[in-house]
């Protein structure tokens, strides 16, 4: 029982240093055609501290002749570099790559955008840190490579999970909440649209420290119903649900607004990211409703969930208090 109970707490101190993990913005590469053999680049990198930036960078054919000098800027806790660059062959079939990838843990999306209205968007990882451009991308290409950062940003997105963690227990029953989860789901895929497409426009930081009072609040509410307190949330779990998934489709969004939507093909990449994030939520209330129905099944399982969950309770709300704060002075100072 205490190891259980240890690796808990474990578990949940590593997820508050690592809160802000998903906060560390891939980076992003913009190779759009402006000429018979002109690109327009712009590279973008996120930042470590005020000065300093992930050593990453852009490599491009050898043939490539460089038209205007990179200028950079910081702007938006990135450093953004642009310049222009000519190649005889309008580089199609060519090879870039993102030196510096294999290092880090992050990716790198990057777009192409043809003047005849093509376009390409690809995923780069660690594991694959180069890619070969193609004249035109297929719509199911792109759908992929947005499922795949939508499940990507919500499975390691801690605070959106501690979130639909609290939820779970609140709402008893599984009708109740897959009707829960859906509210949540239907919140954030209004907002998640509308400041995609740039309808809703509101300071990242604060939506930020908003969301982590929002998993304090649920942590609250299921302590409450640990001491037999029956309140709104407990009986109108959605009416409580919806507002906030309202505020965690606007973290989404600040996500996807990073990397970029491809001009082309914007509401599929909006659509496609949305998919990925409801297939990573299916995915982690799965694994946590079969781990919980493989402990009731030992013996003495139903007194370890009690006790696992009055200290993954109070264990999420100090994680939530502690992102709360954090995030709060990170623009009350700035």
């Amino acid at each position: 029982m205490m190891r259980l109970v240890c690796a808990i707490a474990i578990l949940l101190g590593w997820m508050c240093l690592s809160g802000s993990a998903h906060e560390l913005r891939p980076a992003y590469l913009e190779i759009r055609q402006s000429g018979n053999d002109v690109f327009d680049i712009l590279w973008k990198v996120p930042a470590l501290g005020d000065q300093l930036r992930l050593a990453l960078d852009v490599e491009l054919p050898d043939d490539t002749v460089v038209v205007t000098e990179p200028r950079s800027t910081f702007a938006n806790n990135s450093f953004v570099t642009r310049w222009q660059v000519s190649h005889p062959g309008l580089l199609a079939g060519k090879t870039i790559a993102i030196s510096g990838l294999q290092s880090t843990l992050t990716d790198a999306l990057v777009r192409i955008e043809w003047s005849g209205g093509g376009s390409q968007v690809v995923r780069l990882t660690p594991a694959r840190p180069a890619f070969q451009l193609e004249p035109r991308q297929t719509a199911l290409t792109i759908a992929m490579t947005y499922v795949g950062m939508g499940i990507e940003h919500i499975l390691t997105g801690y605070d959106h999970l501690l979130f639909l963690f609290g939820i779970m227990m609140i709402v008893p029953g599984l009708r109740r909440l897959i009707g829960t989860i859906t509210a949540f789901t239907v919140a954030h895929s209004i907002t998640l649209a509308l400041a995609s497409l740039g309808v809703v426009n509101l300071p990242r930081p604060p939506i930020e420290a908003m969301i982590a009072l929002s998993i304090m609040i649920v942590a609250t509410e299921v302590v409450k119903m640990s001491r037999g307190e029956i309140g709104i949330t407990v009986r109108y779990p959605w009416a409580v649900v919806f507002p906030f998934g309202l505020l965690h489709g606007l973290g989404f969004a600040g996500a996807l607004l990073d990397t970029g939507l491809p001009q082309q093909d914007v509401p599929l990449a909006l659509f496609a990211f949305n998919v990925g994030v409801e297939c990573g939520q299916l995915i982690f209330i799965a694994a946590l409703l079969g781990g919980a129905h493989i402990v009731q099944r030992i013996p003495h399982g139903e007194p370890i969930l009690l006790r696992a969950r009055q200290v993954v309770t109070y264990g999420i709300g100090m994680i939530a208090g502690f992102w709360l704060i954090e995030r709060s002075l990170s623009f009350i100072a700035a």
